[in-house]
């Protein structure tokens, strides 16, 4: 996959979360190699990011809208990459 179609995906999350951690192996078997270009982002290093997210990691947004939140989506994950 090119690493170019997750350049604008973000993926929020928290140090230590064992859902965040695999939510990103998930995500990792649909990305492949192109999961490189995917921003992942702690929300506890922004205060505003904490009060946002709170307890609702993991979330992934693709182009500024959430595809998954808590857990992984792999059927609407596929359709995003799809578009």
């Amino acid at each position: 996959m090119d690493p170019e179609r997750c350049a604008d995906w973000v993926l929020y999350v928290r140090e230590g979360c064992h859902l965040c951690e695999q939510f990103l192996v998930e995500l990792s078997l649909d990305l492949g190699p192109a999961v490189e270009a995917l921003q992942v982002v702690d929300v506890d290093q922004d205060a505003d990011l904490a009060v946002r997210f709170g307890l609702r990691v993991p979330v992934l947004e693709a182009g500024g809208v959430v595809l998954c939140e808590g857990v992984y989506d792999a059927p609407r994950v596929r359709q995003a990459l799809q578009v």
